[in-house]
């Protein structure tokens, strides 16, 4: 076959594995690891540390409705891998201010927002039908890859030199993002006269105009979908930003100790999260999608009073919480995308994600704080966990409420006009 015929999907999904654990699971992962330092060098606590992301996210939700559908998979690339490595160039050299923290924090979230899940879900979706699932989980390993790589690097270089080098590195490492963006990325199919799955014909789903906002936040199924992401996802967060303190307050009292744990947790649920993403990519490809995403979202839910088991008078305990809760977590970030590509359409699913991306930020970085403040308050994890494992759930429940949708009534949530044309 000549090279000029050849499918160009899977050089994407190559790509965009690089750059997604750039942009995204090296920065985002790996920022809980300097909680505690900042709390050291500078006296602020737990509500103090956690509060810089949820107000970032809630100051900046209007950013992904108003602008984000705006612009090409490549131009979202470029600007917010430059917001990230803005952002912790300052985290690097601020001062013990925590309103200049709190600015910095706004700083990531438009990066996180614009460089992080939205363009890559587009891409994926653009060049992908049959194997939409799969290519998608293959996209996520991205974020594992360098995101457990990084709790490695991070605890590498603090310890060999400090915390203040270690953010400036993540910060330059963010920004090879621009090369493989401005050299491989390739915004849709058509680009280069192909088309997705490299058919011969064009997807009937890839002509369809987008819904308007209207649409969207008139179906049940995307109040459903928003809200069962919000929460669950709001429970990982609360364990991602709370795991070191968790650890330090069950006995990993020793910095070093706490670093280690902390390093082999985070490797061991980002290793375990690539797990996940695969195999339930493959299974969304062959099974109801609402089906395999409620399972998953039960998983997060069940895997979360395994933590309280992990100390260091019990070492295997780490093994299994890391593991289970890394193959949930995996799979439950993948999935949302992939369900609303099913109920609204391949085309609209940058307006529903540029809803339902900073609404879910809210909950993964609000419910963190309010973890912060139960624990401030009780002393203690153990009731603050009950809290998270109660907000899993209702993301569970939520999903097992969503509308089946298949390929029979795609159509369905199209105004009357697209509808006709739609069933061309």
């Amino acid at each position: 076959m000549p090279t000029a015929q050849r499918f160009y999907g899977w050089f994407i999904v190559a790509t965009a594995v690089l750059t997604f654990g750039l942009s995204t699971g090296l920065p985002y992962y790996n920022m809980p690891f300097f909680y505690d330092y900042y709390a050291k060098e500078f006296g602020w606590s737990k509500p103090d540390i956690t509060l810089g992301f949820p107000l970032a996210a809630l100051f900046t939700l209007w950013v992904g409705p108003v602008l984000v559908h705006r612009f090409q998979p490549k131009t979202l690339l470029l600007i917010g891998s430059s917001f990230t490595a803005c952002a912790f160039l300052g985290f690097a050299f601020m001062p013990g201010s925590l309103n200049v923290y709190y600015f910095l924090w706004f700083v990531y979230t438009i990066g996180y927002i614009f460089s992080g899940p939205i363009p890559h879900q587009v891409l994926i979706s653009q060049w992908f039908r049959k194997n939409r699932s799969l290519a998608m989980g293959i996209c996520y390993v991205g974020v594992g890859l360098v995101g457990s790589l990084g709790a490695f690097l991070v605890k590498g270089i603090t310890q060999a030199s400090n915390f203040h080098t270690t953010l400036l590195v993540v910060g330059g490492i963010v920004l090879m993002v621009w090369p493989l963006t401005l050299l491989f990325v390739k915004n849709r199919p058509a680009d280069i006269g192909q088309n997705p799955d490299g058919a011969a014909v064009a997807a009937e789903e890839t002509k369809r105009a987008p819904l308007p906002f209207s649409a969207l936040t008139g179906s049940l199924a995307f109040w459903l979908l928003l809200i069962g992401s919000a929460c669950s996802i709001g429970s990982i967060g609360s364990i991602n930003q709370h795991m070191k303190f968790i650890f330090q307050e069950q006995g990993f009292t020793d910095q070093a100790a706490r670093d280690a744990a902390w390093a082999q947790a985070s490797f061991l649920i980002l290793c375990s999260s690539i797990a996940g993403r695969l195999l339930i990519g493959w299974l969304a490809d062959r099974y109801s999608k609402k089906i395999v995403m409620t399972a998953t979202y039960l998983l997060v839910a069940g895997t979360i009073p395994l933590l309280l088991l992990v100390k260091p008078d019990n070492p295997s305990s780490i093994y299994v919480f890391a593991i289970l809760f890394g193959f949930g977590m995996g799979a439950d970030y993948m999935l949302i995308p992939l369900m609303a590509a099913e109920q609204f359409g391949v085309n609209s699913l940058a307006r529903v994600m540029a809803i339902i991306l900073p609404t879910d930020t809210i909950g993964q970085t609000w419910f963190p704080y309010v973890v912060s403040r139960l624990q401030q308050s009780m002393g203690t994890y153990n009731q603050a966990l009950v809290a998270v494992f109660v907000m899993a759930a209702i993301g569970a429940v939520a999903i097992a409420l969503l509308p089946k949708h298949g390929k029979k009534d795609e159509t369905l949530h199209l105004p009357d006009a697209q509808r006709a044309g739609a069933g061309d």
